[in-house]
């Protein structure tokens, strides 16, 4: 009983550490985007559309986990922005594309290296090698994790 006993408390100390880190992390993330004028969701949006290219409105929502009123109000907002466009899909009237600018790519040549060096710099705790060990162990908790759910 004590040995599950101090299984239980590692694991316990285990997501402390990891969600203390994680924190600490996404806030170095949310600031830097909040930096050039943006919040989480609206640079998640430019950035997937800027590195996989026009999007069906319906898919962003599910690439990022954010619901469908969400995507639209972030769409409406990058639109005006001038860094969004939506587009109708020539075969299917119901499917409405979202892709960036040329506003929008300028934005995202701009700032998108400077995010991934305040990333670079947020992460340097690790060594490339620990970086990469970290990466597969954190991939294998979460997919025990998804395989619980």
């Amino acid at each position: 009983m004590h040995e599950q006993n101090e299984s239980v408390e590692r694991s316990l100390h285990l997501f402390r550490v990891l969600a203390r880190a994680f924190g600490s992390i996404s806030e170095i993330s949310v600031r830097d985007i909040k930096s050039y004028g943006l919040n989480s969701t609206e640079f998640a949006v430019l950035e997937l559309l800027y590195h996989k290219g026009p999007i069906p409105l319906q898919k962003i929502g599910a690439r990022l986990l954010i619901l469908s009123g969400g995507v639209t109000y972030t769409i409406d907002k990058l639109e005006k922005a001038g860094y969004v466009s939506r587009r109708n899909c020539e075969t299917d009237r119901r499917v409405i594309y979202a892709e960036v600018t040329g506003k929008g790519r300028e934005l995202m040549d701009r700032i998108f290296p400077k995010h991934a060096l305040a990333l670079h710099k947020a992460l340097s705790g690790l060594n490339d090698e620990e970086k990469q060990l970290a990466a597969e162990l954190l991939k294998r908790l979460g997919k025990e994790a998804d395989r619980q759910l």
